[in-house]
């Protein structure tokens, strides 16, 4: 028992010295780490002082940087300042001088109008008291004087016109007479073009008599049905052999001819079948149109149309002026055109181009009221064409202001074209009429005794009394005449006015 109780008091005692040496071992070791710690600590504050002090170094060397960026940027700001505040005393100091300078001028021509208008009052009391004394010298009074006055200075300036007309006009004959004679006979004889005579109807030749029965149908259904689907007159008379198809429209009755040379020829003839063959003729004759129209500018060397102006110059192989073929007109005016614009040294490729365009207001599928010059030149706008080939084409009846060179070129030509012999067919009451207004313009003159209109229309020659016309008034009446019937007639070409004056002494010997 005792052993036992030895032995514990023995561990008892073992433990605490083993606890207090454990303790001991451990307050070394800790009052250790604590020393390396606080020595590590001091390094890092050491470190950090030393980063802070850096920082603060680099940015007060910033802000100094900034601050003297500042006050350089307002010393330049404050010198140019000063320098614009100097310049505008300089300009306030000139500007005042000026005013100095216009007060003055402003005060020496109040001056000198004050002088002036008492000058013009003085020189007015004077010319009144002039034309007092002139009056009562002369015995006219103001008024009577001065329309003497007038009246003289009309004749006299009337006669000195008349005689620089004269001069004008003999010298431009003399300088331009012969190249413009030369330019247009050129160019006609270098362009002719073949001439068709249209006329409103068109015959339709049949193999025999027994194919009118058979076109005119069961109670006239199947002609009925023709001229219908057409909007053309079919007649069907004793003439042996044919059928005449009459319409203004020559596009509707080549629709109708062709439907009835397919009619004819395949043998089945009734009114369904009469309205499928027309609507097949109107599509292909309208593909023939653009065809035509695609042709014809080939040929003519124009590019770049408008689809429409294109399929509107097709349209002028069906169409008629005065008789004379519209494409075949067109053709030639352009063939002219470019012909005259290339010898007078402009672009032949515009005058062309306008040439074969200057009558496509004829030829629009719905007709408005318009002059065709007028409604050309609209479409030609509307189309995209250039402004001197629209003027040109507006201007060619002298509807529209001519503008440039190119539009009385289209215009000459025109009429150049127009007036070829046999071009164009005339009705005769039209000639006889022409004729006869051109006479009674002249004979409307005061000391005219005879006119006559000779050359068909193309000279007029009056006689005048020798009595009662003096050589300066033959040569004046001869003008007027001219100017009268330019402005108000119409007529292919040109007239010459020729004034005979003749004086005849007659004495007889007995």
């Amino acid at each position: 028992m005792e052993i036992v109780i030895g032995a514990l008091i023995g561990l008892v005692l073992g433990g605490i010295l083993a606890y207090i040496a454990l303790n001991s071992g451990l307050k070394a070791k800790k009052a250790s780490a604590l020393k390396e710690a606080k020595n590590e600590a001091e390094a890092i504050k050491k470190e950090k002082i030393l980063q802070a002090k850096e920082k603060f170094l680099h940015l007060k060397e910033e802000h100094e940087k900034a601050i003297n960026n500042r006050d350089r940027k307002l010393n330049e700001r404050e010198n140019s300042f000063r320098q614009k505040e100097k310049s505008l005393n300089h300009k306030l100091e000139d500007a005042n001088r000026k005013d100095k300078q216009l007060n003055q001028s402003k005060n020496t021509l109040e001056r000198q109008l004050e002088i002036v208008n008492k000058k013009q009052d003085d020189l007015a009391k004077s010319h009144e008291q002039v034309v007092s004394e002139l009056e009562k010298l002369s015995g006219y009074s103001k008024e009577d004087a001065k329309a003497q006055l007038v009246e003289s200075l009309k004749d006299e300036a009337r006669t000195n016109a008349m005689a620089s007309i004269n001069e004008i006009q003999e010298e431009a004959k003399l300088n331009a007479s012969r190249e413009a004679k030369k330019i247009v006979i050129q160019t006609i004889q270098r362009v002719a073009a073949e001439h068709a005579i249209e006329n409103s109807v068109s015959v339709f030749n049949i193999a025999s008599d027994e194919m009118k029965g058979r076109i005119i149908g069961r109670e006239g259904r199947n002609i009925r049905a023709i001229e219908a689907a057409t909007g053309v007159e079919i007649i069907v008379d004793d003439t042996p052999e044919a059928i005449i198809l009459s319409c203004f429209d020559p596009i509707r009755r080549e629709i109708a001819r062709l439907s009835l040379h397919q009619l004819v020829g395949d043998g089945r003839i009734h009114p369904a079948r009469v309205e499928e063959v027309v609507a097949k003729t109107k599509k292909t004759l309208t593909e023939e149109i653009i065809e035509t129209g695609k042709r014809t500018c080939i040929d003519l060397g124009i590019h770049g149309l408008h689809p429409e102006l294109i399929k509107m110059v097709g349209r002028m192989k069906y169409r008629s002026s005065y008789g004379q073929n519209l494409l075949q007109h067109s053709r030639e005016v352009a063939n002219l055109c470019a012909t005259m614009a290339s010898e007078l040294g402009l672009d032949p490729k515009v005058a062309k181009r306008a040439g074969l365009l200057h009558d496509i207001g004829k030829v629009p599928e719905d007709e408005p009221e318009l002059p065709h010059a007028v409604l050309g030149m609209k479409i030609a706008e509307k189309h995209g064409e250039k402004p001197d080939i629209c003027n040109a084409i507006g201007a060619h009846h002298d509807e529209v202001e001519m503008t440039t060179l190119i539009s009385p070129i289209v215009q000459v030509c025109d009429a150049i074209s127009g007036a070829r012999p046999g071009a164009r067919r005339e009705v005769a009451d039209q000639y006889i009429q022409r004729i006869k207004d051109l006479e009674n313009v002249a004979l409307s003159y005061e000391g005219v005794t005879k006119a006559y209109a000779i050359q068909a229309g193309r000279e007029l020659r009056v006689m005048v009394e020798s009595e009662r016309v003096a050589d300066k008034r033959a040569d004046e009446l001869s003008f007027e005449i001219s100017q009268k019937i330019q402005t108000e007639m119409t007529y292919p070409g040109q007239v010459k006015i020729t004034v005979i004056r003749e004086k005849r002494s007659v004495n007889y010997a007995k």
